[in-house]
């Protein structure tokens, strides 16, 4: 096809043409929302680095979960902050702990939404690294049995997916294992399979309360600069029995949403995390750029790469400018 018989620009012509020959379609539907749940009561602690975003009381996170389900978002993604921290993290795997507590209250009052948990360490350590930690770095094999122990009381508790973050070896089999041992083989495993050491996460931290109290957790979690291991990465989460899986952080790694894609056929997940989120709000409180579209375009840049679902903050404003 050559200039001048062929003119690409015949199907750019008004709305309705655009619309009729676009490629990728953005809804509602693809949407997955976090929200960060705290101890204590009447709880509502707007997160500086995150505009928009709250530690909340479990009163407020139900609240909020009704109006994401109202919303036609079909899921939430919890991240727990306990009273209390130690060592071990108990409250992470405890019956009363706060994300299990916040999993019943929610499905006592939206049961239709799905609730997906975060399970991981870090929010409950208090040295706030994802595991056991001996001689100065995380114990995988110790850290398998709490991450274990973690995704039972969710599911216990009522959560319809568990999704481990932890990036520990093996975790994915270990969480199958013990789910299934129990009664619970219909609850999917979301791996976060392909998980990269970083500096996206800071504004993260500042709302989970999990920053490392000493070192990092490149030990753990991946090089930014490497392709190749995440091809074997995510093999080793489908060999384990993940259901979905999930690439974090997603702006800066559309690549590896698109070689994961190409080369698995399980549901595709990408985490536009917390950095991505507060570059798009901070730019846009300055006036230097059109945030509603900047957002759009980003979150059509993930789908477009490959994504089938998308964790996402922007969630609860991309629904109302898809539906109006």
């Amino acid at each position: 096809m050559f200039f001048p018989e062929y003119r690409a620009r015949r199907l750019r012509r008004n709305d309705n043409l655009r619309r009729m020959v676009r490629e990728t379609s953005l809804s509602v539907d693809d949407f997955i929302y976090p929200m960060f749940s705290a101890h204590g009561d009447n709880i509502k602690n707007p997160i500086p680095s995150m505009p928009g975003i709250y530690q909340q009381s479990i009163e407020h996170i139900v609240a909020e979960a009704r109006e994401v389900y109202e919303l036609g978002i079909p899921a939430v993604i919890l991240f727990g902050i306990p009273e209390c921290k130690d060592p071990l993290g108990q409250d992470a795997y405890s019956d009363e702990g706060i994300i299990q507590r916040t999993v019943r209250a929610i499905k006592a009052e939206v049961p239709e939404l799905v609730v997906i948990t975060d399970v991981c360490m870090c929010e409950y350590t208090d040295h706030g690294h994802c595991g056991v930690i001996r001689d100065g770095d995380v114990d995988n094999d110790e850290t398998l049995k709490l991450l274990a122990a973690e995704a039972l009381s969710h599911a216990q508790a009522g959560a319809d997916i568990v999704a481990p973050s932890d990036m520990m070896d093996g975790r994915v089999a270990a969480i199958r294992e013990v789910l299934d041992a129990n009664g619970f083989s219909h609850i999917p495993v979301m791996s976060y399979a392909v998980k990269y050491a970083s500096a996206y996460y800071g504004p993260f931290r500042d709302a989970a309360e999990s920053t490392p109290q000493f070192g990092d957790r490149r030990s753990y979690q991946m090089d930014p600069a490497n392709r190749i291991e995440a091809f074997r990465e995510a093999a080793l989460d489908v060999q384990e029995c993940a259901d979905f899986l999930m690439v974090k952080p997603a702006l800066a790694y559309l690549d590896i949403i698109r070689d994961l894609k190409e080369r698995f056929d399980l549901p595709m997940v990408c985490y536009n995390v917390s950095g991505e989120y507060s570059m798009i709000k901070a730019a846009a409180e300055k006036g230097w750029i059109d945030g509603d579209r900047v957002m759009l375009e980003t979150l059509t840049a993930m789908k477009r790469a490959g994504a089938d679902l998308i964790i996402t903050y922007h969630a609860k404003e991309a629904a109302r400018l898809l539906s109006g």
